[in-house]
């Protein structure tokens, strides 16, 4: 008896699995079979009914591949061939295709032996891009419902707590004196402002607060209702200017109201107005050099004088803030930001405060008294150029410089253009003796009247012929021989004119002084080649021409300085704020004439004061030796342009012997009492003179001065 050997893994079992009938061949399962009969046949022993329903010839199976797992207890395959017979012993059961299979699949490894098979990863990221899609589909859709559906709402919402932007302006510097007294300074003030967004209807929670708010700060800030309801009824705008440096009282009212209306009926109209610290300009002095100063406009700009032309050296440079604010309050530590501001420079002037008092004072007491259109005083320091004191009369205070005549608000001294006179003639003398054509003791006969061109000169007054000397036609201001020495300068009248023209233009006649002050005048002076006949002749004795009062005040003091101009000046320096003090530019400085000349002129004018035949004896100062000069000229009418009245002047330097001052007084069209220079001017000089020695502690000078000869005797024939 042959044992049968159980099939091999993949090779069918039994007689009928090793040898296959020819033409045979499995035969798959019917289209229609269900699930569930195919179940029952492979739990039959593999034997399928045929399509009749009756039991067919069983179909050979695929030998299932040994499972890696042992069989169970009590099954088939754990009794083994023996238990279940000889027939089972030939023929092993076919292995039990697995649930699903078509045939017989390869029995999984053990877990441990079976290789690491990684899972698709197209779906798993399919995935997660259909995430990211959907999270910028949200993101899309809120943004366009912020900025598109939403905006306006939001926008709303957001005026109400947002950033808002002010500016800081910075300090403005002082103007001093030469001592460092403040002239123009600054104090605090406030400038009341609003936010007019928190003034409508919404915000206020009343239809009416513009009119209401501006109702109860008209009285406080001093604007008219109609402006600030106005200027509260511009919603588009978050900030407004109300007033412009009002007084801490002013704000602690508005404070007062404010605080009053927190809890009343109907909101606080108030809530929306806020202040914001401003200095505030003040000239403690009032009108005291106010032509110099200028003022500063309600801009916060200088308006005239140093004011405006020191504007971007005095302003500094503002600064700003920008701080959160909520429901019209400001919160604290919210991001705010702040760009400070840099003051403006302190700027020390040349003036002396003292000095400048004597000169108005003096000035404006002499124009009441003489009923004149205006009248100025200036003070200059003969070495250095500095001008002391610059007062005109009538003035204005630049603290209330609105309700000032507009004629008033300018410097006159400066800006008015006026024919010298008789003062001009020092000039004249200057060009005769340094081109040595004469000297102080040249002999002059000098008749009554002198007919020249298509005209007939006389002197002021009627007079015999004088026999004068050169210092005798200086003394007594003769105009008919200052003509006689004029036309001797050249070989013929167009050569003594161009001399004479080039000494005008070296003392500065025709040019701008250098101080820089707004408005100034540089006069007239024509090309020697277009004086008329007239021109040529009256030119030599101070019209013809014309110039402003700091100009001739500058001929002196050339005298006075050993013949040597020295440009004025208003300046001393500044401080910025480093608190390093810089000193202004040295003036420019330029020899007229010799220093010998300078004195002999000196001298000469010291004759116009100190002989009894001088015009300027009312200019004495008791002490001092005084040199000076009157004058007396037709005045032209700025308005109709016609000669209309006079313009009196003095002009001199003391003490003679050493100068340290001039002093020069100009008064316009008097009309009560005297015009005569020598009569209304004389007396103002004697006192600003005065004051400015004794201020400036001069010593006296002690002795008198050799007088040099006026008049000559005339020889026989």
């Amino acid at each position: 008896m042959t044992e049968s050997r159980p099939p091999r893994p993949g090779q069918p079992g039994g007689a009928e699995g090793r040898r296959r009938t020819p033409g045979s061949r499995p035969v798959p399962p019917p289209a229609g079979r269900s699930g569930a009969a195919r179940s029952a046949g492979r739990r039959s022993g593999g034997e399928r009914s045929s399509p009749a329903g009756g039991a067919g010839p069983r179909e050979p199976q695929p030998a299932r591949r040994p499972s890696a797992q042992p069989p169970r207890a009590g099954s088939p395959r754990a009794q083994g061939p023996r238990a279940q017979g000889p027939r089972a012993a030939a023929r092993p059961a076919a292995p039990r295709p697995r649930s699903g299979s078509a045939g017989g699949r390869p029995p999984r490894a053990p877990l441990g032996t079976r290789p690491l098979r990684l899972a698709n990863h197209r779906p798993r990221l399919r995935l997660i891009s259909m995430g990211l899609a959907m999270v910028l589909v949200v993101f899309v859709g809120r943004l366009l419902q912020l900025q598109v559906v939403d905006a306006s709402a939001y926008a709303a919402k957001a005026a109400v707590n947002r950033y808002v932007e002010v500016p800081l302006p910075a300090d403005r510097g002082a103007i001093t004196d030469r001592n460092g007294v403040r002239l123009a300074t600054t104090v605090d003030a406030y400038d009341i402002t609003a936010d007019p967004y928190l003034f409508t209807p919404e915000q206020a929670g009343t239809p009416d607060a513009p009119a209401r708010a501006a109702a109860l700060l008209s009285p406080v800030v001093g604007v008219d209702r109609a402006t600030l309801e106005k200027k509260l009824s511009t919603p588009d705008s978050r900030y407004v200017l109300l007033a412009r440096q009002r007084s801490p009282q002013a704000w602690k009212k508005i404070k007062d109201l404010k605080a009053s209306l927190a809890g009343a009926t109907g909101g606080n109209v108030l809530a929306g107005v806020f202040a914001q610290e401003h200095s505030k300009r003040v000239y403690p002095a009032g009108d005291l050099a106010a032509g110099v100063l200028g003022f500063v406009n309600t801009s916060g700009e200088g308006g005239a004088g140093l004011e405006q032309v020191l504007q971007d050296r005095l302003s500094g440079k503002d600064g700003k803030r920008t701080n959160a604010r909520a429901g019209g309050r400001q919160v604290s530590g919210a991001g705010t930001r702040e760009q400070p501001a840099v003051p403006g420079e302190d700027v020390e002037l040349t003036l002396d405060r003292d000095i400048q008092w004597a000169a108005q004072d003096a000035i404006t007491r002499q124009v009441e008294e003489s009923a004149a259109d205006r009248g100025y005083v200036i003070v200059q320091d003969t070495r250095t150029g500095e001008v002391l004191a610059m007062a005109s009369a009538p003035g204005f205070d630049p603290n209330d410089y609105a309700r000032a005549d507009p004629e008033q608000l300018g410097n006159p001294a400066l800006q008015d253009a006026y024919e010298p006179g008789s003062v001009s003639k020092l000039m004249t003398m200057a060009a005769v003796l340094e081109e040595g054509v004469a000297t102080w003791d040249t002999k002059i006969t000098v008749p009554n009247t002198l007919r020249r061109a298509d005209r007939v000169f006389h002197d002021d007054i009627d007079h015999p012929t004088w026999y004068l000397t050169l210092n005798g036609v200086l003394a007594k201001s003769s105009n008919l021989g200052t003509i006689t020495v004029a036309e001797a300068l050249g070989g013929d009248q167009a050569e003594s004119n161009r001399i004479l023209h080039r000494y005008l233009r070296k003392f500065g006649i025709g040019s701008k002084t250098g101080v820089g002050l707004p408005g100034e005048t540089q006069g007239l002076l024509a090309s020697p080649e277009d004086w008329n006949a007239s021109q040529q002749y009256t030119i030599p004795f101070g019209q013809g021409l014309s110039v402003n009062a700091l100009q001739s005040t500058s001929v002196f003091s050339t005298v006075a300085n050993g013949g040597v101009r020295v440009e004025p000046s208003l300046i001393r320096g500044s401080t910025g704020p480093d608190g390093k003090f810089v000193p202004a530019p040295a003036p420019k400085k330029t020899r007229v004439i010799s220093e010998r000349n300078a004195k002999t002129l000196s001298r000469m004018l010291e004759s116009v004061v100190g002989d009894d035949q001088g015009t300027g004896t009312r200019a004495q100062i008791p002490g001092y030796r005084v040199a000076g000069k009157t004058g007396t000229a037709n005045r032209v009418d700025p308005v109709t342009g016609q000669y209309s009245g006079y313009t009196s002047s003095f002009l001199g330097f003391a003490p003679a012997d050493n100068p340290r001052l001039t002093v020069s007084c100009v008064i316009q069209n008097p009309t009560r009492g005297s015009y005569f220079g020598g009569q209304i001017c004389g007396p103002v000089f004697k006192r600003v003179m005065e004051f400015s020695l004794k201020t400036l502690k001069v010593p006296p000078t002690g002795t008198k001065a050799s007088a040099l000869p006026v008049e000559f005797t005339p020889g026989p024939g």
